[in-house]
């Protein structure tokens, strides 16, 4: 049972990754970290950060999916 636990956590973990899932996690982290008086985001408001700064970087270009 727990290597069927364990194996289940890594293909959780690694879809989390694959898809970036886990980007919102990390930020968090990182805010908490360095700027521990910062109010941190909502994930929608991260969403919106986040894709609004990749439409707007001119080497990416948009994209719809």
């Amino acid at each position: 049972m727990r290597s069927l636990r364990r194996a289940l956590g890594s293909v959780r973990w690694y879809l989390r990754e694959l898809t970036d899932e886990s980007a919102y996690d990390r930020y968090v982290a990182h805010v908490r970290q360095g700027h521990p008086d910062a109010r941190v985001p909502s994930r929608r408001d991260f969403e919106r950060m986040r894709t609004d700064r990749q439409e707007a970087d001119p080497r990416r270009g948009f994209r719809c999916c």
